[in-house]
């Protein structure tokens, strides 16, 4: 008899102890948001290109989708005011190490640039991202970066 009762102790323990667990693991409906200041450092891609000027050269950088949506694919635009060469963007993390991405572009004429890339996304919710762009005049190179949202509600 001793072994039957203890058997049933450990059973109605056991489903105790589950059904307590199973309560904790219940879906909570309360949607926790984190919100960010505004960073006026950042570019806006919604209401223009961002532009940076580094040694006489303007160079203009835009997204689309603007959002700069996390895991999809994403097309980059660059214009130079002036004819440069060798230019080049790497992608990487301003706040934390996410790799380094390069952008493979492509010149559709003497001062534009475009090409598509993809990065992974955050557990965060907020991750900024730095575009370094980097170029060639007469004969020194040069770089700029513009630090941008990923997933950007607007």
């Amino acid at each position: 008899m001793q072994v039957t009762h203890n058997s049933a102790v450990l059973s109605f323990v056991t489903a105790a102890v589950l059904g307590i667990l199973l309560l904790g693991c219940e879906p909570n409906n309360e949607s926790i948001t984190v919100s960010h200041p505004e960073d006026p450092t950042l570019c806006s891609f919604k209401t223009d290109v961002c532009a940076k000027t580094v040694a006489d050269v303007e160079i203009q950088l835009s997204l689309n989708p603007w959002q700069a949506p996390s895991e999809k694919p994403l097309t980059m635009f660059v214009t130079t005011s002036k004819p440069v060469t060798n230019l080049k963007v790497k992608l990487q993390g301003r706040d934390m190490f996410m790799g380094v991405i390069p952008v493979k572009l492509a010149q559709t004429d003497k001062t534009h640039y475009q090409g598509e890339f993809v990065y992974g996304s955050c557990s965060s919710g907020y991750m900024v991202w730095s575009a370094v762009v980097s170029f060639t005049i007469d004969g020194k190179e040069l770089f700029t970066t513009f630090d941008f949202l990923a997933d950007n509600p607007g």
